[in-house]
C-alpha cells in the first residue's frame, strides 16, 4: 500500500472512528490486569487509551513493510518480544495494512501473557464506508476482512472469544458519535483472551516408612504393666 493510501488513517473520518473505537474499548480493556501493554496501529500518532492498571506502554506503527515507533523492524519479521511478555495487545487496524495478516495475529497471540486480552478494531467490509473507501484510495482500499474471518483465525490460536461488535458511525464522518456501538457500523472490535496454561499433575511416587521403633522400653518390655 503507498504512503497515500496510508494517509486515509490520518483522515478526520478515520480519526473520530478511531475515537468512538476508544469509547467501546476502554470499559473491557479496563478489566485488564498487568502492567506491559502493546499497541499496533495504522494510524500515524495513535495513542493508547488511558488505563489506570496498564501504565508502560509500547507503541508500533504499522506501514506495509515496517514497523516505526518505540522499536523499528521489517513487518514479515517475527516481533522482537518474548513470548508472553504483554498482559494487553491491542491491534489498531493493524490486520488491514499488515501483507502477512494471519502471521501478526499469531505473533499477537504469542507475545501475550496467559490470561491476557487481545483486541482488536478495524473497518468492516460489508458497511457504507467501503465506497469511501475506494474513492479516497482510488481504488486500492486496504484488505477488509470479515469479523467471522478473524474469530475462526483467533479459535485456533488458543483465543476464547469474549467479544464482537460492530461500532462507529453508519458513513464517513468528522463528528464522534456519543453512542460508540452501532448494529450497522462501518468498524468493529473483537475482544478475546488467550487460554491459560493447564498444570500437569505430578504423581507422586509412595516413600517407604520403616517401622516404628519403641523408644525407651526395654526389648520383650510391655507398655502397661497390668495387662
Amino acid at each position: 500500500m503507498s504512503q497515500r493510501d496510508q494517509d486515509i488513517y490520518a483522515s478526520t473520518p478515520l480519526r473520530s472512528l478511531l475515537a468512538e473505537e476508544t469509547v467501546a474499548l476502554v470499559p473491557e480493556l479496563q478489566r485488564c490486569s498487568g502492567t506491559h501493554a502493546l499497541l499496533v496501529s495504522a494510524a500515524p500518532d495513535d495513542v493508547p487509551p488511558g488505563l489506570p492498571l496498564l501504565g508502560l506502554w509500547t507503541r508500533l506503527r504499522l506501514n506495509a513493510d515496517r514497523y516505526g515507533g518505540d522499536v523499528c523492524g521489517r513487518s514479515d519479521e517475527a516481533l522482537p518480544f518474548l513470548d508472553d511478555a504483554f498482559d494487553l495487545v491491542l491491534l489498531r487496524h493493524a490486520l488491514e495494512v499488515s501483507a502477512t495478516p494471519q502471521a501478526l495475529l499469531e505473533e499477537a497471540s504469542r507475545v501475550l501473557a496467559p490470561g491476557g486480552m487481545l483486541a482488536l478494531t478495524g473497518l468492516h467490509p460489508f458497511s457504507a464506508w467501503l465506497p469511501w473507501m475506494m474513492w479516497r484510495t482510488r481504488g486500492h482500499a486496504p484488505a477488509l476482512r470479515s469479523p467471522l474471518l478473524l474469530e475462526r483465525w483467533a479459535r485456533r490460536l488458543d483465543l476464547n472469544i469474549e467479544r464482537v461488535e460492530r461500532v462507529g458511525r453508519l458513513w464517513p464522518s468528522s463528528s464522534v458519535g456519543l453512542d460508540a456501538a452501532h448494529s450497522l457500523g462501518g468498524g468493529y472490535l473483537l475482544i478475546a483472551r488467550k487460554r491459560r496454561r493447564m498444570a500437569t499433575p505430578i504423581r507422586l511416587k509412595p516413600k517407604p516408612v520403616s517401622a516404628p521403633v519403641n523408644v525407651g522400653l526395654a526389648p520383650g518390655a510391655r507398655r502397661n504393666a497390668a495387662h
